[in-house]
């Protein structure tokens, strides 16, 4: 969210210290990622330590915190980032229309900003790993939800196909869009019937599914001083095969994490594993329809703020560039037919 929640910093100081026994001295706010259901602060505290609060809106299933508070302390992953208790032990708290999370504030910068050396690579592939092979315990495994290969993104494109051939009304923002999307009708029609086309062969499949983080691109890997690293934001967590994550490895969200070498490193740690050609080729074909739909919900949404409409088509446009998400997923079916 890049525009500040309707949330008072007294009110914030005040459930810090009842839910949390944390005297805040300062709540600063960071317009930070493309959720516009998340937003996040800065908290200083009395003592001069610093937070990293989260503020979910809609939807919020509790396995997003208890998952990488197991992976954390009882699996002994520790680049997997764990939210800190309240006071009677619970890992979030809802209040104000909110689903509240603390974090211990990560003093560096995510994947995006800054490259991952050698040996995060390697770390990020060690822990990766170790999450893969993972045993969650039954009553965690059941709040997860498992891969269904669903035609709900697809579907959702579509729908945005249609209204623009049935003719549509909206602003200069809208007009931006629909603009741009005339100018790509064809890939991105294409990329639907890629994934479709994917999705049916791997239900015949039946790959074994893990424990995945769902989300893992640049912005979610923190980075620190000292080769450390964090894996953050599973508000994402799903039971699906391995590429489900893999994806990201190469696969250039962001426009970065799109060179062997690192591909290289972070296998170094992951271990020697056999990719499932059409997984990968299924799940970058399916992050970008899925990527289209929220995109264009962002755009012709009224209540939105023009930041985040506008950030929406930044990131539209973004994929489509030489060598960005759209390149690499066609090389990616390229590689299986």
């Amino acid at each position: 969210m890049l525009t500040p929640p309707d949330i008072a910093h007294d009110a914030i100081h005040k459930c810090l210290a009842e839910t949390y026994g944390l005297q805040a001295t300062r709540a600063e706010f960071l317009p930070l990622g493309a959720d516009v259901h998340s937003a996040v602060f800065r908290i200083e505290a009395n003592d001069g330590t610093a937070y990293f609060l989260k503020l979910r809106s809609g939807d919020f299933d509790k396995t997003a915190v208890a998952v990488p508070a197991f992976l954390h302390h009882d699996n002994g992953i520790a680049a997997v980032m764990a939210p800190l208790p309240t006071t009677d032990r619970q890992l979030s708290v809802q209040l104000h229309g909110f689903d509240w999370m603390l974090y211990p504030f990560f003093e560096g910068q995510n994947g995006f900003e800054r490259a991952l050396t050698a040996a995060q690579w390697t770390a990020l592939g060690t822990a990766l790993g170790a999450i893969h092979r993972t045993e969650l315990p039954p009553a965690l495994l059941a709040g997860i939800p498992k891969e269904s290969y669903a035609h709900r993104w697809r579907e959702g494109v579509r729908r945005y196909q249609r209204r623009f051939i049935n003719g549509f009304v909206g602003d200069a923002i809208v007009q931006r869009f629909h603009a741009f999307w005339a100018q790509h009708d064809e890939e991105i029609d294409t990329l639907v019937y890629r994934s479709e086309q994917l999705a049916s062969i791997l239900l015949e499949k039946a790959l074994p599914q893990v424990v995945c983080h769902a989300d893992i691109h640049a912005g979610n890997v923190l980075l620190g001083n000292g080769d450390r690293l964090a894996i953050v934001d599973w508000d994402t967590l799903v039971l699906a095969p391995k590429e489900r994550d893999l994806m990201f490895i190469g696969g250039g969200v962001g426009h970065v994490w799109n060179q062997p070498q690192e591909e290289a490193q972070f296998y170094q740690g992951y271990g020697a594993v056999e990719i499932d050609a059409v997984a990968l080729a299924y799940y970058r074909h399916e992050r970008i329809v899925r990527d289209i739909l929220e995109i264009s919900d962002q755009v012709f949404d009224a209540s939105a703020s023009s930041e985040d409409r506008e950030e929406a088509m930044r990131q539209m446009a973004s994929q489509f560039q030489p060598g960005d998400v759209v390149a690499i997923a066609h090389q990616s079916y390229e590689a299986v037919t």
